[in-house]
């Protein structure tokens, strides 16, 4: 099985992860997703995401603007998307779930 995954290019593996984390889309070596949430969602949110982020040495951009919260994940130093960023998307899904749910 591990010869099968070898064949793959990494690239194939993170687009492949990229469709199953709906809302985020990817522009070049950068993925981004806006959140429609409340200033006390958000800051929920920034907090659980700056815990993720720390351990994974990632660091995400979040920006607040009227009612929306826009997350851009990536280095933006033109280094390619790797499976840090990926991971951190999809924990900042489970954040927003959890934060969304309360």
């Amino acid at each position: 099985m591990r010869v099968l995954f070898r064949s793959r290019a990494k690239d194939d593996y993170l687009s492949d992860a990229l469709t199953l984390l709906t809302g985020w889309t990817r522009e070049g070596e950068e993925i981004r997703r806006t959140l429609v949430i409340d200033d006390t969602q958000h800051a929920a949110l920034t907090e659980r995401v700056k815990v993720v982020a720390d351990a994974l040495h990632l660091r995400p951009e979040i920006n607040r603007r009227d009612d929306r919260t826009l997350i851009r994940v990536g280095h933006g130093d033109g280094a390619p998307l790797g499976e840090g960023e990926v991971l951190l998307a999809a924990r900042i899904e489970d954040a927003y779930r959890a934060v969304t749910s309360a």
